[in-house]
């Protein structure tokens, strides 16, 4: 089975690409590490860049586990692409991180984790950063 993490470049993303390589590690899972954003620009902040890639594949490489990092930007949401994958992949979970949120903003999840949660058809793990 494969564990996937989606990956955005903040502290949350980071978070759960650590709990990906941990899980990964444990359960003798493969892990696939996904990044997209809107197709047509490169330049959205959901979006690693070429030294953020670069680090993710040194640590993949370093953690032990069979790993990929996989970076979308074609016109699919985030969430498409991630569920398309989950079901093709047959994922066992996916990882997701979560920022902290004001008093009102507790009231909502942010959309992408909203519609990841709602729509994957695995469990979802949703991670906070310590």
């Amino acid at each position: 089975m494969t564990i996937i993490v989606a990956y955005a470049p903040r502290p949350e993303g980071r978070a759960a690409l650590e709990k990906g390589i941990e899980l990964a590690r444990r359960f003798e899972e493969r892990l696939v590490v996904v990044n997209a954003g809107p197709g047509g620009t490169t330049n959205d902040p959901s979006l690693a860049d070429t030294a953020d890639a670069e680090d993710i594949e040194k640590l993949l490489a370093a953690s032990g586990v069979e790993a990929e990092f996989k970076q979308f930007v074609r016109g699919n949401s985030a969430v498409e692409e991630i569920e398309d994958l989950a079901d093709k992949l047959q994922a066992s979970l996916v990882i997701i991180g979560l920022r902290r949120r004001s008093p009102v903003g507790k009231l909502f999840l942010g959309s992408t984790a909203q519609d990841l949660l709602l729509k994957v058809g695995c469990p979802v793990l949703a991670v906070k950063v310590s």
